[in-house]
């Protein structure tokens, strides 16, 4: 099994850490900006408030999120002060890895900051999450030109442009982490017509691919590794979220 994953949205909690900084930088609280979110449109504001540091976001002027980002890169080796989205699961993800025997790579767009540069950032940071000797890709091209290249067969991000990408140019299994329940299953129809898995958590994703790397060996044999990754991302019967 040949894996790749985002970092930011996926593993590290990039909105927090930049909810953080808007926090100190311009007083923009996560309850005040949930708030100002649900004053206006309800759609919209359940799609901004996906969290609380995307609803700080979402509340910056474009102004102020040019700051917020100039703040980042000043920030010393700023990608090592990230959290994780989950905690524990870079560890789970080392673990499958080393016992299914899995080949994992992590992608990311990330922008430079002072310090390291932002592959050691990012690898170190992994490091000290519980993933021995991470292999970092560097990227602003497709996803779906790096999971062809690299021969994938799955991906895991949280955009849907990306999992597009994924799905329209290479022959790899796209899933979509998509944690905002009141757009889920708004989300998980439309992708689907796509041919795109979506889960709620990086857990649940990682609780399937293994389940279809596990199957026995009659089944393993009459199907292919693609197969059995769209059986085991099919919804089970009687699950409500």
């Amino acid at each position: 099994m040949r894996i790749s994953f985002d970092m930011d949205g996926v593993l590290a909690d990039m909105d927090g850490a930049l909810a953080r900084v808007a926090e100190q930088e311009f007083g923009v609280t996560p309850k005040a900006a949930v708030r100002e979110a649900a004053a206006g449109d309800a759609d919209q504001a359940a799609d901004e408030a996906d969290g609380n540091g995307a609803a700080v976001l979402a509340s910056l002027s474009p102004r102020q999120q040019s700051r917020l980002w100039q703040r980042c890169r000043g920030t010393r080796n700023f990608w090592e002060t990230l959290d994780e989205c989950e905690p524990g699961v870079v560890r789970r993800v080392q673990k499958l890895a080393h016992d299914l025997q899995w080949d994992v790579l992590f992608v990311t767009q990330r922008p430079p900051s002072v310090g390291r540069t932002t592959q050691l950032q990012t690898q170190r940071w992994l490091r000290r999450h519980g993933f021995e000797y991470p292999a970092v890709y560097t990227t602003v091209g497709s996803r779906g030109a790096i999971a062809a290249a690299l021969t994938l067969d799955a991906h895991i991000d949280d955009r849907l442009q990306h999992c597009v990408d994924v799905a329209t140019e290479s022959k790899a299994w796209p899933i979509l982490v998509w944690r905002d329940p009141g757009s889920f299953d708004r989300i998980r129809a439309g992708a689907s017509n796509l041919g795109i898995a979506v889960v709620a958590a990086v857990a649940e994703a990682l609780d399937r691919i293994a389940a279809a790397d596990r199957a026995p060996a009659a089944q393993a044999d009459a199907s292919s590794l693609l197969d059995r990754l769209r059986r085991a991302f099919k919804e089970p019967p009687g699950v409500k979220r």
